[in-house]
Protein backbone atom coordinates (compact mmCIF):
# COMPACT_ATOMS: atom_id res chain seq x y z
CA UNK A 1 0.00 0.00 0.00
CA UNK A 2 1.30 3.10 -0.88
CA UNK A 3 1.75 5.65 1.71
CA UNK A 4 0.19 8.55 0.44
CA UNK A 5 -3.58 6.65 0.24
CA UNK A 6 -3.39 7.38 4.25
CA UNK A 7 -3.66 10.51 5.37
CA UNK A 8 -3.16 10.77 9.42
CA UNK A 9 -6.28 12.80 9.90
CA UNK A 10 -7.43 12.86 13.74
CA UNK A 11 -11.00 12.28 14.49
CA UNK A 12 -10.87 15.14 16.92
CA UNK A 13 -9.99 17.47 14.07
CA UNK A 14 -12.54 16.13 12.10
CA UNK A 15 -13.90 19.46 10.21
CA UNK A 16 -12.69 21.65 13.13
CA UNK A 17 -12.70 24.38 10.96
CA UNK A 18 -13.63 24.60 7.15
CA UNK A 19 -12.76 27.70 5.36
CA UNK A 20 -14.93 28.71 2.83
CA UNK A 21 -14.74 32.17 0.77
CA UNK A 22 -12.53 33.13 3.30
CA UNK A 23 -15.32 32.44 6.33
CA UNK A 24 -14.53 29.94 9.12
CA UNK A 25 -18.03 27.56 9.38
CA UNK A 26 -19.21 26.91 13.03
CA UNK A 27 -19.59 23.04 14.19
CA UNK A 28 -22.08 22.23 16.03
CA UNK A 29 -20.62 20.70 19.04
CA UNK A 30 -23.02 17.46 18.88
CA UNK A 31 -21.18 16.47 15.39
CA UNK A 32 -18.02 16.72 16.61
CA UNK A 33 -15.81 13.37 17.45
CA UNK A 34 -16.21 12.37 21.28
CA UNK A 35 -12.63 10.68 21.18
CA UNK A 36 -9.75 10.08 19.27
CA UNK A 37 -10.09 6.65 17.18
CA UNK A 38 -7.10 4.79 17.22
CA UNK A 39 -5.78 2.39 13.87
CA UNK A 40 -6.69 2.86 10.21
CA UNK A 41 -7.35 6.05 8.34
CA UNK A 42 -8.93 6.90 5.16
CA UNK A 43 -10.76 9.80 3.88
CA UNK A 44 -11.74 10.42 0.10
CA UNK A 45 -15.20 10.78 -1.91
CA UNK A 46 -17.70 7.71 -1.88
CA UNK A 47 -20.53 7.47 -3.83
CA UNK A 48 -23.50 4.94 -3.22
CA UNK A 49 -25.45 4.11 -6.51
CA UNK A 50 -29.07 1.88 -6.22
CA UNK A 51 -29.75 0.33 -9.64
CA UNK A 52 -33.70 0.35 -9.72
CA UNK A 53 -37.23 2.15 -11.18
CA UNK A 54 -35.54 5.17 -9.73
CA UNK A 55 -31.92 5.21 -9.47
CA UNK A 56 -31.40 6.58 -6.13
CA UNK A 57 -27.57 7.81 -5.71
CA UNK A 58 -25.73 9.49 -2.58
CA UNK A 59 -22.27 10.78 -2.90
CA UNK A 60 -20.05 12.64 -0.21
CA UNK A 61 -16.98 13.33 1.06
CA UNK A 62 -15.62 10.71 3.83
CA UNK A 63 -13.54 10.03 6.41
CA UNK A 64 -12.91 6.48 7.85
CA UNK A 65 -11.09 5.78 11.21
CA UNK A 66 -10.44 3.11 13.45
CA UNK A 67 -11.03 -1.17 13.25
CA UNK A 68 -13.61 -2.87 12.38
CA UNK A 69 -14.53 -3.24 16.15
CA UNK A 70 -14.43 0.23 17.17
CA UNK A 71 -14.94 3.08 14.37
CA UNK A 72 -15.85 6.41 12.50
CA UNK A 73 -17.35 7.25 10.09
CA UNK A 74 -18.17 10.67 8.55
CA UNK A 75 -19.60 11.88 5.43
CA UNK A 76 -19.63 15.27 4.35
CA UNK A 77 -20.85 17.56 1.24
CA UNK A 78 -18.30 18.63 -1.00
CA UNK A 79 -18.25 21.86 0.66
CA UNK A 80 -17.28 20.75 3.40
CA UNK A 81 -20.79 20.35 6.27
CA UNK A 82 -21.18 17.21 7.67
CA UNK A 83 -23.61 15.15 7.17
CA UNK A 84 -23.70 11.84 9.24
CA UNK A 85 -21.40 10.64 11.63
CA UNK A 86 -21.58 7.02 12.36
CA UNK A 87 -19.09 5.55 15.65
CA UNK A 88 -19.41 2.01 16.87
CA UNK A 89 -17.61 0.10 19.68
CA UNK A 90 -18.58 -2.96 21.32
CA UNK A 91 -20.56 -1.08 23.83
CA UNK A 92 -22.75 1.18 20.99
CA UNK A 93 -23.71 2.31 17.72
CA UNK A 94 -25.06 5.35 16.97
CA UNK A 95 -25.21 7.97 14.06
CA UNK A 96 -25.45 11.46 14.43
CA UNK A 97 -27.13 13.89 12.25
CA UNK A 98 -27.81 17.61 12.37
CA UNK A 99 -31.35 15.95 12.87
CA UNK A 100 -30.90 13.51 15.89
CA UNK A 101 -28.72 11.07 17.56
CA UNK A 102 -29.86 7.47 17.22
CA UNK A 103 -28.61 4.08 18.15
CA UNK A 104 -28.68 0.63 16.59
CA UNK A 105 -28.79 -2.89 17.30
CA UNK A 106 -25.89 -3.20 14.46
CA UNK A 107 -23.55 -1.80 12.09
CA UNK A 108 -25.09 -3.01 8.94
CA UNK A 109 -28.68 -1.41 10.51
CA UNK A 110 -26.57 1.26 10.78
CA UNK A 111 -25.21 1.38 7.49
CA UNK A 112 -28.75 1.19 5.90
CA UNK A 113 -29.99 4.21 7.17
CA UNK A 114 -26.67 6.22 6.73
CA UNK A 115 -26.02 5.14 3.17
CA UNK A 116 -29.62 3.33 1.63
CA UNK A 117 -28.49 0.12 1.71
CA UNK A 118 -26.65 -2.47 3.53
CA UNK A 119 -22.84 -1.26 2.42
CA UNK A 120 -20.32 -3.41 4.74
CA UNK A 121 -18.77 -0.94 6.78
CA UNK A 122 -16.70 -3.14 9.07
CA UNK A 123 -15.21 -4.81 5.71
CA UNK A 124 -14.32 -1.32 4.37
CA UNK A 125 -11.06 -0.95 6.42
CA UNK A 126 -9.50 -4.34 4.85
CA UNK A 127 -11.40 -3.64 1.17
CA UNK A 128 -9.90 -0.01 0.95
CA UNK A 129 -6.16 -1.66 1.12
CA UNK A 130 -7.45 -4.25 -1.29
CA UNK A 131 -7.85 -7.60 0.66
CA UNK A 132 -10.30 -9.64 1.83
CA UNK A 133 -11.86 -9.00 5.00
CA UNK A 134 -11.21 -11.64 7.74
CA UNK A 135 -14.32 -11.75 9.11
CA UNK A 136 -15.93 -13.29 6.30
CA UNK A 137 -15.01 -16.02 3.84
CA UNK A 138 -13.93 -14.73 0.03
CA UNK A 139 -13.16 -15.91 -3.24
CA UNK A 140 -10.73 -14.57 -5.68
CA UNK A 141 -11.97 -12.81 -8.45
CA UNK A 142 -9.73 -11.71 -11.88
CA UNK A 143 -10.47 -7.75 -10.88
CA UNK A 144 -9.63 -8.84 -7.26
CA UNK A 145 -12.40 -10.53 -5.01
CA UNK A 146 -15.74 -11.47 -4.19
CA UNK A 147 -16.95 -11.46 -0.42
CA UNK A 148 -20.53 -11.03 1.64
CA UNK A 149 -22.29 -11.27 -1.65
CA UNK A 150 -19.94 -8.30 -2.99
CA UNK A 151 -17.51 -7.89 -6.27
CA UNK A 152 -14.92 -5.98 -5.07
CA UNK A 153 -13.09 -4.29 -8.00
CA UNK A 154 -9.37 -3.43 -6.88
CA UNK A 155 -7.40 -3.15 -10.38
CA UNK A 156 -7.17 0.46 -10.11
CA UNK A 157 -5.90 0.58 -6.71
CA UNK A 158 -2.78 1.99 -7.35
CA UNK A 159 -5.19 5.14 -8.48
CA UNK A 160 -6.97 4.75 -5.10
CA UNK A 161 -10.06 3.71 -6.88
CA UNK A 162 -12.12 0.78 -5.68
CA UNK A 163 -15.90 0.11 -6.82
CA UNK A 164 -17.67 -2.49 -4.99
CA UNK A 165 -20.97 -4.17 -6.26
CA UNK A 166 -23.50 -5.86 -5.03
CA UNK A 167 -25.19 -7.78 -7.80
CA UNK A 168 -27.92 -9.66 -5.56
CA UNK A 169 -30.05 -9.06 -3.89
CA UNK A 170 -31.83 -6.58 -6.59
CA UNK A 171 -31.55 -4.02 -6.34
CA UNK A 172 -27.80 -3.67 -7.55
CA UNK A 173 -25.87 -1.35 -5.64
CA UNK A 174 -22.41 0.15 -6.63
CA UNK A 175 -20.04 1.99 -4.02
CA UNK A 176 -16.85 3.68 -5.54
CA UNK A 177 -14.60 5.24 -3.56
CA UNK A 178 -11.56 7.24 -4.53
CA UNK A 179 -8.70 7.93 -1.63
CA UNK A 180 -7.31 11.00 -0.93
CA UNK A 181 -3.76 11.32 -1.78
CA UNK A 182 -3.82 9.08 -5.00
Amino acid sequence: MKPGWRRAALAVALLASVSLTGCATWIPSFLKPAQQVQGDHFSGRLSVRVENDSQRSFSAAFELAGTDKEGVLSLSTPLGPQLARASWSPRRVELKTPQRVKEYASLDQLAVEAMGENVPITALFDWLIGRPWPGAPSRVRQQGFEQLGWQVDVARLSEGSIVATRPQPAPVVVVRVRLDGS
